[in-house]
């Protein structure tokens, strides 16, 4: 399956007073990947695809690695790993050529904001998101994910 592949440039101002990027600007990053992943690519041409809008239901986040401040901007890939009839959810790794730093995940839910409301994923952004989809390994529990962290991991 294919992965939607971001680059991410970082910013002098992301950094924390410990000289490494902030867990919150990590949240930024995801938002900026999701963004183009959902609305630069997704069908255009007069679709209506996303159109309405979406809201985020939840963030699940893993930092593995301290990412302080340089020039060559990160890369965050998505993919989704759930479509379900009124929510989907995406998962990413921000990383580079030598380091895992993040893993995420986000419960997106279509909303329809004229009416101020969830609504129902529409067949043309399943058949989008289908494109992307990696399902999750079967019986992996989150615990299970946990222990599996890359050696010198960092839990925060």
């Amino acid at each position: 399956m294919a992965r939607h592949i971001y680059s991410c440039p970082l910013r002098w101002s992301d950094m924390d007073a410990f000289g490494h990027v902030n867990n919150v600007v990590f949240l930024r990053y995801l938002e900026e990947a999701r963004v183009d992943f959902m609305w630069r690519l997704a069908p255009g041409n007069g679709s209506d695809a996303f159109t309405g809008g979406v809201v985020v239901a939840r963030h699940e986040i893993d930092y593995l690695k301290p990412l302080v401040h340089r020039h060559t901007p990160v890369t965050i890939e998505t993919w989704v790993t759930e479509i379900r009839a009124a929510y989907m959810t995406l998962r990413y790794e921000i990383k580079d050529e030598e380091a895992l730093y993040v893993r995420a995940a986000t419960r997106i839910v279509p909303y329809d904001l004229a009416q101020g409301r969830p609504r129902r994923v529409m067949p043309e952004e399943e058949s989008f998101l289908t494109a992307y989809l990696e399902p999750a390994e079967p019986g992996k529990t989150k615990a299970a994910k946990r222990d599996q962290r890359p050696e010198g991991a960092v839990t925060v």
